[in-house]
């Protein structure tokens, strides 16, 4: 069967992507096209959580988040181990996801709450150029606003209408299944489509004891070594995994609409989450909670399924398999993603660890409101097989956030503290007893300044707990990571490697009368019941 290209299509292509006039893309695309008779290309389906660290889905053996979809899917598929987010935030992890470039490759997209300019195609963007039907529900890339030559938002148009009772009062009333069967009864015939499901949970706020409430059990919970482990922190990761279980009992709806439909088998679907948990020192920290996240890709016509890879994969190579996987493989170099496909990897039958030399790259920059006078505190890490360097370019700055509210200083802001850290029970417990050692160790632990460098020993140390940057015996291993993290942000453009990084703090955070995507919690207050 062969697909045509839209006019819309046809139009919003007309424009200069990333530099390059279109019409080269558009001649590839027609070239790729003219071979889709031979197969029939597949159905995309992206679903992604707001906020979930890994190891927190069944499969991978926590006991806590209930998950049997996920689990279904990494079990007929692929179950990847070391998948990591592009940003511990969620506007510019989005953004590397969409458009296979990092989040400094991105300008103002790769900021939180900026805008996304047309100048950097996303895959939803090339493949509805290609023929494919493109929508998502809930949140998409977000918070932010459309930048030049944008009418949607970058993962396609929303499909938001259909409502539901939540089952608590902290989770979205998107009844995001529901609108993916509005979505594919919309589908023009013969179509393949590219679906972008954004659940909003488990971003805060939780519903205060709604894990318990639902037959969660505390003792299933498992306590990173950051946090006190306390009734109070174990109610919260409960309610934490109580959301994580309300995404996936959406996705495995849409699963089963597919598998009715017979369109299961030949449905490239990727789960995965945007960063990691939302709790002090993880989801805006450059740490394994704050970018390791989950990741299971299925497609049953193409990939074996029972497979544990344990490779170092970054958001920058989903683009590019899902593009490969699509039949246009050359439009990820067309469009300078720095991402590489992992379809070979995925049709192959090797499992575990199949390429040692593999790294995986994240940053971050603004993540808090600049109304808060907070200025950013920029970071980049490097994983490798074992190690994980994180580079801390402003070590004056506070991570976290100023902390004169807590401090007694009449000099900060009137809403001073820490506002990169999203309000918890859990950060309210830490400031409440800052004062017993015990738990003043946990905060600083999320909130005291740090060195420049910091080197963890992820095997022993998963918590990221130790720095070893000043050791001496690790001397030569850090001055050789160092090397291999600067090279290749210098060969990527990173401003912050090349000249400072300055134009980073040029991108203004947007809002009030200026146009903009809601964010997903904005969104569900304004059309709750």
């Amino acid at each position: 069967m062969h697909y045509g290209i839209s006019p819309h299509a046809q139009a919003s292509m007309s424009t200069l992507v990333l530099g390059v006039v279109v019409c080269p893309l558009l001649a590839l695309l027609v070239a790729a096209m003219a071979n889709a008779d031979v197969v029939k290309r597949p159905n995309i389906l992206l679903a992604i959580s707001d906020d979930q660290s890994f190891p927190h889905a069944g499969a991978y053996g926590d006991r806590a988040a209930v998950t049997p979809h996920f689990d279904r899917l990494a079990k007929q598929g692929v179950l990847f181990w070391r998948a990591y987010a592009g940003s511990p935030g969620c506007s510019p992890s989005r953004a590397a996801l969409l458009t296979g470039r990092h989040h400094w490759q991105v300008e103002h997209a790769g900021t939180h709450g900026s805008s996304f300019s047309a100048r950097f195609a996303t895959y939803p963007d090339l493949l509805e150029a290609a023929g494919y039907f493109v929508g998502h529900t809930g949140k998409g890339w977000g918070p932010g606003v459309p930048g030049p030559g944008r009418e949607s938002n970058p993962a396609g148009p929303a499909f938001n209408k259909l409502r539901l009772k939540p089952p608590h009062s902290g989770f979205r009333n998107t009844d995001y299944a529901a609108n993916f069967a509005d979505f594919l009864s919309q589908r023009p015939e013969g179509a393949p489509f590219c679906f972008w499901y954004g659940g909003s949970e488990p971003h805060r706020g939780f519903t205060a004891g709604s894990g318990l409430k639902d037959g969660g059990d505390p003792d299933k919970v498992s306590v990173p070594g950051y946090l006190p482990d306390v009734p109070e922190v174990r109610s919260d990761l409960l309610d934490y995994a109580r959301e994580v279980q309300h995404f996936d009992e959406h996705l495995g709806r849409m699963v089963k609409l597919l598998e009715e439909r017979g369109e299961l088998d030949n449905t490239l679907i990727i789960v995965t989450s945007d960063n990691g948990m939302a709790f002090p020192r993880a989801k805006a920290n450059c740490y394994e909670h704050g970018v390791h996240v989950p990741l299971a890709i299925s497609w049953p016509q193409q990939v074996g399924g029972g497979r544990e890879i344990r490779d170092l994969v970054g958001f920058v190579d989903l683009a590019p398999t899902i593009l490969a996987a699509a039949g246009l493989p050359g439009l990820a170099s067309r469009s300078n993603m720095s991402g590489s496909s992992l379809l070979d990897l995925l049709t192959s039958d090797r499992t575990g660890l199949v390429d040692a030399q593999r790294r995986a790259y994240a940053g971050r920059e603004r993540h808090s409101s600049s109304r808060y006078n907070n200025s950013a505190y920029p970071q980049r890490c490097m994983r490798s097989d074992r190690w994980l360097l994180v580079h801390n370019f402003r070590p004056t700055r506070w991570p976290a956030g100023t902390p004169w509210k807590f401090e007694g200083s009449r000099a900060g802001p009137p809403h001073g503290g820490y506002h990169d850290i999203d309000a918890c029970p859990t950060l309210s417990l830490l400031v409440e007893r800052r004062s017993d050692p015990d738990f003043r160790r946990f905060l600083e632990l999320a909130v005291a300044k740090r060195p420049e460098f910091e080197l963890f020993d992820v095997e022993a140390d998963p918590d990221c707990l130790e720095n070893l940057a000043s050791h001496p015996e690790h001397r030569s291993l850090l001055a050789r990571l160092q090397s291999e993290l600067h090279e290749y942000l210098r060969r990527t453009g990173d401003p912050r490697a090349l000249d400072g990084g300055e134009v980073f703090e040029t991108y203004a955070r947007l809002s009030g009368s200026i146009r903009r995507f809601p964010s997903a919690r904005e969104e569900a207050e304004r059309t709750a019941p």
